[in-house]
């Protein structure tokens, strides 16, 4: 790593590792540290390669098939580069400054934007679509309190219901994702228990005989 003046100020320049030529098009690295002190140069070298190099492992595990990881990869990606990641929408109804901000911090290699970083950076990542089954996984870790103090067991018998509840829901209606859920997908699951219980219902008074109904 080596810090050289370049205009008024000076800069971190520095080799790209090979782990991460796929995601990097530039050789070397030239990053502005925004002073001309030596001295705080070499206190911000150090965070800001780190910062980049956050960056550059946000983008390798964007390089994948899972629409989640990738999704989590822009946001990683965007807070490496210090913003907060925002849906398109929101990013196009913040102030000027804010957005010229955001503008600004894409990097450009040949005169073309870096498509994975502007993706992160102005909201352009496309957020996974979450199945009923993949809701239920994320519902365990979002209820995570419910089973504080509980044995194994415990758990088991209070998971056991909710699984059975989605199983059921997917055999009817489908694993599909939760925008895609409407109405008359609730009105066939209701209809499917209704008839179900009617049948049982229908069942359990035969096996009982007249009397035993009574």
């Amino acid at each position: 790593m080596a810090i050289k003046p370049r205009g008024k100020k000076l800069s971190l320049y520095r080799r790209v590792p090979k782990r991460y030529e796929s995601v990097e098009p530039r050789k070397f690295i030239w990053l502005s540290l925004h002073t001309d002190s030596m001295s705080e140069a070499e206190a911000k070298a150090g965070p800001a390669w780190e910062q980049l190099v956050a960056g550059w492992e946000a983008k390798l595990a964007g390089d994948t098939s899972d629409a989640e990881q990738r999704f989590e990869a822009a946001r990683e990606l965007a807070e490496a580069r210090g913003f907060r990641y925002m849906r398109v929408d929101k990013v196009a109804k913040l102030p000027t400054e804010e957005l010229l901000d955001r503008i600004d911090a894409v990097p450009v290699s040949k005169g073309r934007p870096d498509l994975r970083e502007a993706a992160a950076l102005l909201g352009g990542a496309k957020e996974p679509e979450i199945t009923v089954t993949r809701a239920l996984e994320l519902y365990w870790d979002l209820a995570r309190e419910k089973t504080f103090g509980k044995s194994a067991d415990q758990v088991r018998k209070w998971q056991n219901p909710r699984k059975k509840a989605i199983k059921t829901f997917v055999t009817v209606v489908g694993d599909k994702s939760m925008s895609e859920i409407t109405g008359d997908d609730m009105l066939d699951f209701r209809a499917w228990w209704l008839d179900r219980i009617e049948n049982e219902g229908c069942l359990t008074s035969a096996l009982m005989g007249p009397n035993r109904a009574i």
